[in-house]
């Protein structure tokens, strides 16, 4: 046999940048499988993008207000949960309004609804039973993280047309993707101040910074159909406006780490201000290995904001034990 007949073929329904040989495509009941692609189950790298400012904004929120114990622990575990359900809700919702854009896009035409393994109607039930768990997780909170998470919706119902008006819809993506940072903070603290507003802006900074890596993966798909995306708009500048956002995040969450943690011990302050310093580290180590014509390559980068995002959790939590 020759060595193309010997490879394995690609799961039947499988999506075309899915990680290989994902949970979705060997484990999960046939049927369940067209609606858990609908979710993204198949591509974790969203959940934790979600997820992570959650986790910021409640161990900021701990560092400022000196406790966490079990409620805190609570929170933690309910914003992992609302992150997989959101993230599902919202890329349901996304691949509805932009069915007819996946279409035509080499990367997505083999998403669930483009590739008709979903209706429309089917994918809006399932975006309102998602949508629905996430809302008991979130009764469970302080009021004032259960407003901003009704809140939330505003910018996850606009991202998906953000596209098509402005050239900057990473902001947009930015504004929804971060909310958590403020939702995880008023859950533990009861209220907002500075810090977690500083924090959230750090947050779509980042944002900016790996969905403009991403972006350039669609980037002549994007010229052709009309759909706006900073990769687009900086062309070959975008290393320069990478840079800039690289210091904007770190900037802005030491900023945001100063203000959670000022009355903490000297040790603990230098501790917590490590996990920005170590993130920007990572940022630069992507930006040395960005190639805009290597869509391989600038997936890989993309995910690996999961690894960059997590560091100052481990040092705010280190932190926190000081």
């Amino acid at each position: 046999m020759k060595a193309a007949e010997r490879m394995p073929e690609a799961e039947e329904g499988s999506v075309a940048d899915a990680v290989a040989g994902n949970w979705v495509d060997r484990l999960a009941p046939r049927p369940t499988r067209p609606y858990l692609r609908l979710s993204r189950a198949d591509r974790p790298i969203g959940t934790w993008l979600l997820l992570l400012p959650c986790w910021w904004g409640l161990l900021l929120a701990a560092l400022s207000t000196g406790h966490f114990g079990l409620e805190g622990a609570w929170i933690a575990i309910g914003c992992a949960l609302g992150a997989f359900l959101m993230r599902g809700a919202g890329c349901t919702w996304n691949d509805v309004t932009d069915r007819h854009i996946d279409g035509s896009v080499a990367r997505t035409r083999s998403r669930p609804i483009p590739s008709g393994q979903v209706r429309v109607v089917q994918a809006l039930i399932w975006m309102a039973t998602q949508s629905l768990i996430s809302l008991i997780i979130l009764l469970t909170f302080d009021w004032a993280a259960i407003w901003l998470g009704v809140a939330s919706l505003i910018p996850v119902a606009i991202y998906p047309f953000a596209k098509r008006f402005t050239w900057w819809p990473q902001v947009f993506l930015g504004l929804a993707f971060n909310w958590g940072a403020l939702l995880a903070w008023a859950a533990l603290a009861g209220s907002l101040s500075w810090a977690p507003l500083v924090l959230y802006l750090s947050g779509i900074a980042w944002t900016l910074f790996y969905d403009t890596i991403y972006a350039h993966q669609d980037a002549e798909d994007d010229a052709l159909i009309g759909v706006k995306s900073t990769a687009r708009l900086f062309g070959d500048r975008s290393k320069v406006w990478l840079r800039g956002f690289l210091v904007a995040t770190v900037l802005l969450m030491g900023l945001a780490v100063l203000l959670a943690a000022r009355d903490r011990s000297v040790l603990s302050l230098v501790v917590a201000l490590g996990g920005p310093w170590a993130m920007g580290w990572h940022m630069a180590w992507q930006l040395t290995r960005f190639d805009p014509s290597d869509n391989a390559g600038l997936l890989r980068l993309f995910r690996s904001n999961r690894d960059a995002g997590l560091l100052p959790v481990l040092f705010s939590a280190v932190a926190l034990a000081l």
